[in-house]
């Protein structure tokens, strides 16, 4: 027996692909704007900084084809639906992030040991401050819709470009104490220190995925709010629910539970328990597939749960 109640606000992945464009149109830009500033200045801090953004628009594009395929309704081989699709896009953005330190940190370590001149550090240094402005808008846009729409697509993409924020931060005061002091070796160096800083954030891609995918329980604040619905329902003592258990595809969530009641009680009385018990789960996490196995107990009957 189940149900899924989901508020009418409720936002569907199509209606979501609307941020993803527009991170695929900051991507574009920023990458433009990004490698002029590292062609014109030679620098491989800046040139760093571009190929992370390079992987921005990759990820971007790989990120809207999940959110469509998420899109898709349940069918004939897919009884669940397809939103575990938002998954495969965060677990190829965080690969994307190691091959790109991989390059950065080989371009950093060469660069070092082999010293070449920079130039118009000035100009490309503003280009890069500008393309970090438009990273940073658009960054915490597609952070607070992930978070109010649960998607870990767009939580995904929205954090990488917060991450390039900081990365790029980091770059222009390398590079500018390079045009301050003169000394070319702070130019690998920060190359370096990029590469190093963006692993970290693709560890992290890549273990929120895989935990998705392994269907990981449902975060505990949400369960303490299961938890506390299912024990506010259970108010008669020869009623109990039991065998709590909950995962997380995507947006969705699906929550299991065993319900004990009298054996007398008829078939009715049972399904409309067990209605309530969903009803009220859903009314609690929105978005929220819930499954309710209904078994008796062993409690003697009571005069009210005599049939008339």
């Amino acid at each position: 027996m189940s149900t899924d109640h989901s508020p009418t606000t409720d936002v569907t992945p199509v209606s979501l692909e609307r941020f993803l464009w527009l991170s695929l149109a900051a991507a574009v830009t920023t990458l433009v704007v990004k490698i002029f500033a590292a062609w014109i200045t030679n620098s491989v801090g800046l040139w760093s900084d571009a190929l992370e953004t390079t992987v921005n628009l990759v990820a971007s594009i790989v990120a809207l084809w999940a959110m469509r395929l998420a899109a898709k309704p349940a069918d004939d081989n897919h009884e669940f639906g397809h939103s575990k699709a938002e998954y495969i896009s965060a677990a190829v953005e965080g690969s994307m992030i190691f091959v790109a330190a991989a390059v950065i940190l080989y371009g950093g370590i060469t660069r070092l040991m082999r010293p070449e001149g920079v130039e118009q550090l000035g100009l490309g240094l503003a280009l890069s401050m500008g393309a970090s402005v438009i990273n940073l808008v658009v960054g915490l846009i597609l952070r607070n819709a992930g978070r109010r729409y649960d998607s870990i697509t767009l939580q995904a993409d929205g954090t990488h470009l917060l991450t390039d924020v900081l990365t790029s931060v980091g770059v222009v005061v390398g590079v500018g104490l390079v045009l301050l002091t003169g000394w070319a070796p702070l130019d690998p160096i920060v190359a370096i220190l990029v590469g190093i800083n963006i692993l970290f954030t693709g560890v992290r891609l890549v273990g929120r995925s895989v935990n998705g995918l392994l269907d990981v329980a449902l975060p505990p604040e949400e369960v303490g709010v299961i938890t506390n619905v299912l024990q506010q329902l259970a108010g008669d003592p020869r009623v109990t629910i039991s065998d709590l258990r909950t995962r997380e595809a995507g947006r969705r969530h699906f929550v299991y539970a065993t319900v004990s009641v009298p054996g007398n009680w008829t078939v009715r009385r049972g399904h409309d328990f067990a209605d309530e018990v969903e009803a009220a789960v859903s009314r609690a996490l929105p978005s929220t597939s819930t499954f309710v196995h209904v078994e008796p107990n062993d409690e003697p009957p009571t005069t009210e749960d005599q049939p008339a």
